[in-house]
């Protein structure tokens, strides 16, 4: 499908004008609707689903915010501004953008404030060993970046700061329902079922959006800017295979059919540019059991890579090009319900294991006697896993099969549009292409590469508000 600007005066009829359109009604998009809205500015949204959503209400609502929000106040979190930037910095590089880091951080608190009074609730408890949300559970805060674990806990203080949207078990639902009926009581008005296809540009200015709905083209006006808000690219394999082939490597895809890029696609068509293309977030989420924590993982050679107590959002990184894993755990913590999946081998010694699994000749015998040697003694001198997880391993063992052929990597894109932390789109001289604008994760966002769970929703509301403003030239 061609993704090649029209021009407006090919234009015959348009199906709606308005200061602003916005591509997209997922999260970034109901805020970027929102703020335009609350300006006076008229507002379309273009929406290929029948409702508003998107990834945004599939996820598990949690949003990263920090600096001493009212929630971790609540909650006795101490947190400041100081330790959440020194900690983004080095968990979203290598080269992450300051720049957005540096506005994410000084408006955490304020955003906080904002989405509580757009009806996003939260609560202020925390589950330090929680995995994954419930708020049946009664969870509000989480650590969801590896924040408490090694190297992090050295650069910066701990703080719990994935704020979990409250409201029904799948958070971002709630979220999305709050969020997408404040954008209508604004005054911006959906368009459902129309699919994006290319951009209008007038006079070297994008000045709308030309999309299919049921079969039909129709052409939609943005006298302002066009707010591009539809997602990323990982249900698209020619995009995937051009820029990040490893996403390929697992089904397990996290997004909905709308991440299909074009959106990108069609900014590119335009003279956009692009950033990080190949940085994707990869999680591997074996410690949903948490005991599973105290066994440890090794590669094809029989050795370890990660500590096994940090973020899965980390440990699915480090896991990414590994042709094995393997989760290696003794008979007290042999739970294969737990991992929906059942033991690849087992033995009585390392040696036995290690042949079953054809690993060198023993490597995981020593991978095991050196590991073993210091949990005795609370340390762990490769990857410093915390004291509470070091438990020597003694036969019977047994292995899971953790590679991406035999457990689920769930997978989603993080590169993007090359955009200002305002949202303006920038050209390939890193000047703003007019009249066009884009949040979520239809951009490079916060994560460069690195990622920690809440940042999409987190900065995909965050930009999306000050990309709607700009877009109506009061921002």
């Amino acid at each position: 499908m061609s993704v090649r600007p029209v021009d407006a005066s090919e234009v015959t009829e348009w199906a709606g004008e308005a200061d602003v359109v916005v591509v997209g009604f997922g999260v970034a998009g109901a805020c970027a609707a929102y703020e335009a809205a609350t300006t006076g500015a008229s507002v379309l949204i273009l929406e290929r689903a029948g409702g508003p959503g998107g990834a945004s209400a599939l996820s598990d609502g949690m949003i990263y915010l920090g600096g001493g929000t009212g929630t971790q106040a609540a909650a006795g979190v101490t947190d400041s501004p100081e330790a959440m930037r020194a900690f983004l910095l080095a968990a979203c590089g290598p080269a992450p953008d300051e720049s957005k880091i540096d506005l994410y951080v000084g408006r955490s608190v304020e955003h906080h404030d904002w989405l509580l009074a757009r009806g996003v609730r939260f609560l202020g408890t925390v589950d330090p060993l929680s995995a994954g949300p419930s708020a049946a559970r009664g969870e509000g805060l989480m650590f969801t970046g590896g924040e408490n674990a090694w190297p992090f806990d050295e650069l910066a203080a701990p703080a719990q700061r994935a704020h979990v949207t409250q409201g029904t078990r799948q958070g971002g639902a709630a979220l999305m329902a709050a969020l997408g009926a404040e954008a209508e009581r604004a005054g911006a008005e959906p368009v459902y079922g129309v699919r994006a296809e290319r951009l209008i540009t007038e006079d070297g200015r994008v000045r709308g959006v030309l999309a299919d709905r049921y079969g039909q083209r129709v052409a939609f006006r943005a006298a302002g800017g066009v707010v591009l808000a539809s997602g990323g690219f990982v249900f698209n394999d020619e995009m995937l295979s051009s820029y990040a082939p490893a996403a390929l490597r697992t089904r397990t895809r996290l997004g909905t059919e709308g991440d299909d890029g074009q959106g990108i696609r069609m900014a590119q068509a335009v003279g956009a540019r692009v950033k990080r293309m190949d940085s994707l977030e990869w999680a591997l989420p074996f410690n949903m059991a948490r005991g599973n924590v105290s066994g440890i993982l090794v590669n094809a050679l029989g050795r370890r890579f990660v500590n096994e107590d940090t973020y899965m959002g980390r440990v699915g990184q480090a896991a990414m090009h590994e042709e094995a894993v393997h989760l290696i755990v003794d008979e007290a913590r042999y739970d294969p319900a737990a991992l929906g999946t059942p033991a690849s081998a087992v033995a009585e010694s390392a040696d036995e294991l290690g042949a079953e699994l054809g690993l060198p000749a023993g490597s995981l015998t020593a991978t095991l006697a050196y590991y073993n040697e210091h949990a005795a003694q609370g340390e762990d001198p490769l990857f410093r896993k915390r004291p509470r997880w070091l438990t020597p391993l003694t036969g019977p063992l047994a292995a899971f099969a953790l590679g991406p052929r035999h457990f689920p990597h769930c997978v989603f894109t993080l590169g993007g549009l090359d955009t200002l932390p305002t949202g303006e789109v920038l050209d390939q001289d890193g000047d703003p292409v007019p009249g066009l604008y884009a949040a979520g994760r239809t951009t490079s966002g916060v994560a460069a590469r690195g990622y920690c769970s809440g940042l999409s929703l987190g900065d995909g509301s965050l930009f999306g508000r000050l990309a709607g403003r700009r877009a109506t030239g009061k921002g």
